[in-house]
């Protein structure tokens, strides 16, 4: 799974201020397949927080540029999905879809209901993948018991 941002960094192009940019590369670079999902998924819940907060105080422009982001990173989740190899993968598309819509929608009528509905849907997201990854990162028994 690949994902790159369409945005510019915040932290500017000097030397001094890549370090933190340069970190964030590292980390995603090294990161397992569970674990650069889980990172989506917080990114995910970050861009419609701010999306949500930026509607209440009536700033459209960044609520835009949120959820715009927010539907390239279920756009890219959803293209991950590999069907066949997973039972949940059609239900879980089906999710995708629904949310893509409703970012979507979100966006076009500035509704912060609409937005808050998505962030309450990937929040609960975020937290089943977040679990399954840890879950997955536990040793099995027979490794225990070597």
């Amino acid at each position: 799974m690949t994902y790159t941002s369409h945005f510019s960094s915040p932290y500017g192009s000097s030397s001094a201020s890549s370090t933190p940019l340069a970190y964030l590369q590292s980390s995603v670079e090294t990161a397992s397949p569970s674990k650069l999902l889980v990172m989506l998924y917080e990114r995910l819940v970050l861009d419609c927080r701010r999306a949500v907060a930026a509607q209440e105080a009536g700033d459209h422009a960044v609520a835009h540029n949120n959820l715009l982001h927010a539907q390239d990173i279920v756009v890219e989740l959803q293209s991950s999905l590999r069907p066949g190899v997973w039972d949940g993968s059609e239900g879980l598309n089906s999710i995708y879809t629904h949310l893509m819509v409703q970012l979507v929608q979100a966006n076009v009528k500035r509704d912060v209901t609409i937005t808050s509905h998505c962030l309450d849907l990937v929040v609960g997201l975020a937290d089943a993948w977040r679990e399954a990854a840890a879950e997955a990162a536990r040793p099995t028994d027979t490794a225990r018991s070597a």
